[in-house]
């Protein structure tokens, strides 16, 4: 089977279309006439079930993942151990337990094949987290940001400053600075005003 679209979206950094490509290859690979079997390839050897479960992942939609890590062979998961460290990334944002989101990316060596997006990915999760630490909280302590964000504490602290936050070096707190919201109103001119006045009347006579 022709995977080459996968390859070509990996290669040109198109992570969030990885998954919607993997699901139309599958159906592709499912239904006649391109069924492997009939060619004497088993589907699920060749798969690239670790890119796939990862192109759902960086989309956030876990509960495909779920199905697919359900669905996948269990010979697969025990003969790749990258699809074992993939899923492990995936179970721990399911469970929110985000510390561990980092350590399961930092602690398998990927391969080649997926350490650039794996690395996009990182990038953008903290990205997120850091959203909702400042949508959440007006104050927060160091130790927390180091903690959601997976970095050290000095790292934590220069990422929170570069991004407008404060801090009060006596006890370690971060304070939030929210994006300043304008509302701008339009004020009407006279003459516009005046024909606005004029319609309305005519309306209710």
């Amino acid at each position: 089977m022709d995977l080459s679209p996968i390859q070509n979206a990996l290669s040109s950094g198109s992570y969030a279309t990885i998954a919607d490509t993997c699901d139309e290859l599958m159906l592709q690979a499912r239904s006649p006439p391109f069924r492997l079997a009939s060619r004497g390839v088993r589907h699920q050897d060749d798969w690239p079930y670790a890119v796939h479960l990862l192109g759902y992942i960086f989309v956030n939609d876990l509960n495909s993942a779920r199905f697919l890590w359900k669905s996948m062979p269990m010979e697969n998961k025990e003969s790749s151990p990258e699809v074992v460290a993939v899923w492990k990334i995936g179970k721990n944002i399911w469970n929110r337990d985000y510390s561990r989101v980092y350590e399961a990316i930092r602690e398998f060596e990927w391969s080649a094949e997926i350490a650039d997006m794996v690395a996009a990915f990182s990038e953008k999760y903290t990205e997120k987290m850091f959203q909702m630490l400042n949508s959440a909280y007006s104050t927060i302590s160091v130790e927390e940001v180091a903690k959601f964000l997976g970095m050290s504490e000095d790292k934590a602290t220069n990422y929170s400053l570069q991004h407008g936050w404060k801090l009060d070096t006596s006890c370690k707190m971060l304070t939030v600075q929210k994006p300043i919201t304008v509302t701008s109103q339009r004020l009407l001119g006279s003459s516009k005003l005046q024909r606005l006045t004029e319609y309305v009347f005519h309306l209710e006579h």
